[in-house]
């Protein structure tokens, strides 16, 4: 624990401000982009937000749009028919389930169509100001390569992180893992040598004149 709490120190200041990389105005846009971010970028789906929710700005009115129109918007994410099926399916069981309101526990979270324990962790952390540990690749790469587990399934990494980190550094780890694995610990070449956590990764690349 205490090494942990020493590279989250450092992390926080390199990273002291932690806001989504999903664009949203309300509860019910991050849910929204967080399903279509699946399997993509958070830059694309970014680019295509605006249009939907010009087009549908709520539950009810998602839960009532053409298939075939929402697929058109949001072509460019990839798997848009299976997305555009979960996303009208959520708006639908928001508004016959949760009077249109986006539900503030895991449980009710992962009972939405398209919602899996990292999304609902998503919405959890930054609406709700819940603890959650939220897996996705790069922040399970960054806690493989430190150490803190060596499983592959999210499930298990986020069991294995939650046994060595109390609760209340979970949104820190969450968000601040996942930022350095797209700023230094790079899935094919990490970036060893300017790493601020260099001294403290077990996995670090030996520098090129053969020193660690």
């Amino acid at each position: 624990m205490e090494r942990f709490t020493r590279i989250l120190r450092r992390l926080s200041d390199e990273y002291p401000e932690i806001p989504s990389m999903l664009q949203y105005r309300n509860p019910f846009e991050l849910l929204i982009g967080v399903i279509l971010s699946a399997q993509t970028t958070d830059e694309q789906v970014n680019a295509i937000l605006p249009e939907l929710f010009k087009r549908f700005s709520d539950a009810n009115s998602l839960a009532a749009a053409d298939h075939s129109e929402v697929e058109s918007i949001i072509h460019s994410v990839g798997f848009f028919r299976q997305k555009a099926r979960s996303i009208i399916g959520t708006a639908a069981a928001l508004v016959r389930e949760f009077n249109g309101q986006v539900p503030h526990t895991m449980a009710d979270l992962v009972s939405l169509p398209g919602v899996g324990r990292k999304s609902a962790g998503v919405i959890l952390l930054h609406i709700y100001d819940e603890p959650a540990i939220i897996v996705d690749t790069h922040f399970g790469r960054v806690a493989r390569r430190l150490g803190y587990t060596t499983a592959r399934d999210p499930l298990r990494i986020e069991r294995d992180v939650a046994a060595v980190l109390p609760r209340e550094y979970w949104n820190s780890a969450s968000m601040r893992l996942n930022y350095h694995g797209r700023r230094y610990c790079f899935a094919r070449k990490p970036a060893c040598p300017s790493c601020p956590l260099n001294d403290l990764c077990p996995s670090r690349e030996p520098a090129q004149d053969g020193t660690t």
